[in-house]
């Protein structure tokens, strides 16, 4: 019989298999290594800020830094890939670490959210204190005391008075950090202006008042007033007062006159005496001018006023008491009374 002889397989085969395993395993895990550098890196969220100048390359190594994304010159690839490397723009970008560098490409190549700087301006304010407001969020406070007494940005102060109160609208304004003083300005007078509706016009003439008269009348509203509950029944006796013919009596028109503050005020002195075209203890009808910026419920107020008592007749007196309480009457002597009693 003849003996079959097994061929042995040569060393070098083994060899070279065993380099393609070696090769196939290191590519393999190179292919999973990169894939994983396009996955979420697990960092906090993080708002981006782009300023002027700043770079693609400068803000992918951010964004490494800030595991946002596991590396830089991967995200800077994608964007190149998808042709919006170029498309960075000024403002925020609101990313975190749980975005894909795909979906972080796809932020950044989108709209920036632009940077705002909320202002508020409480109501009853008077345009003597904005210009401070607003110099504390970072604005120039003298530009805009300027642009203030600009009467001819409104048609109801123009030429009527030497500014603009009454007329800029007291609100919080979300404002962006480069707005001029001008356009600050004309954002409060164009807030004001949609309270000047058809609807609400008709309504205040149905009160014998025009827009300035309206306006005029809501910021002693909004002086006297303890509250917005208390609004439509100061409104009313003021309206009543008007239409009796009896002079309004108003203190803080007094203080506006005398450029003081309500508390300054001094009767001993001769303030209530002393005659502005501010004054209701010496002038009849109402002043020259608002007093200050009322806001939405003094305006609504005066188009929505409470004229009568509980009794049917007509509100012409109040006073606040030391209960906290509003007093109303029609008469003065029953007025009296209640000074004596509440005060």
């Amino acid at each position: 019989m003849t003996r079959l002889t097994r061929r042995r397989t040569p060393w070098w085969v083994w060899a070279l298999l065993a380099l393609v395993i070696l090769i196939a395993a290191a590519a393999l895990g190179a292919y999973v290594y990169v894939r994983g550098l396009f996955g979420a890196a697990g960092g906090a969220p993080f708002t981006l800020s782009v300023k002027p100048g700043d770079s693609l390359p400068t803000v992918a190594r951010t964004l490494e830094t800030r595991h946002i994304v596991k590396n830089a010159r991967v995200l800077r690839y994608v964007m190149d890939k998808n042709g919006t490397a170029g498309k960075l723009k000024e403002g925020l970008y609101d990313l975190t670490g749980r975005m894909t560098v795909d979906q972080v490409a796809a932020t950044l190549a989108g709209p920036a959210r632009l940077p705002t700087v909320n202002v508020t301006v409480p109501e009853g304010r008077r345009i003597r204190d904005m210009p401070a407001i607003f110099a504390k969020a970072g604005f120039d406070g003298a530009a805009l005391q300027g642009v203030l007494k600009d009467e001819a940005l409104s048609p109801y102060a123009k030429g009527k008075q030497p500014d603009l109160e009454g007329f800029v609208f007291p609100d919080t304004y979300s404002l962006r950090p480069k707005e001029t003083p001008r356009q600050i300005v004309q954002t409060m007078l164009e807030r004001m202006n949609r309270e000047f509706t058809p609807a609400n016009i008709a309504l205040a003439k149905a009160q014998g008042l025009g827009v300035r008269e309206w306006v005029i009348l809501a910021s002693m509203v909004q002086a006297e007033a303890a509250g917005d509950q208390e609004m439509p029944i100061v409104a009313g006796i003021f309206l009543n007062r008007l239409k009796e013919g009896i002079a309004l009596g108003s203190d803080p028109t007094v203080a506006y006159g005398l450029g003081k503050n309500l508390p300054e005020l001094d009767r001993s002195a001769g303030d209530f005496k002393k005659d502005t075209p501010y004054s209701t203890y010496t002038r009849q009808g109402l002043p020259a001018g608002p007093i200050n910026s009322p806001g939405k419920a003094a305006l609504q107020s005066v188009l929505s006023p409470v004229l009568t008592m509980t009794d049917g007749r007509s509100a012409l007196y109040f006073v606040h008491g030391l209960d906290g309480k509003i007093h109303v009457n029609h008469d003065y002597p029953a007025h009296l009374r209640d000074v004596a009693r509440y005060r």
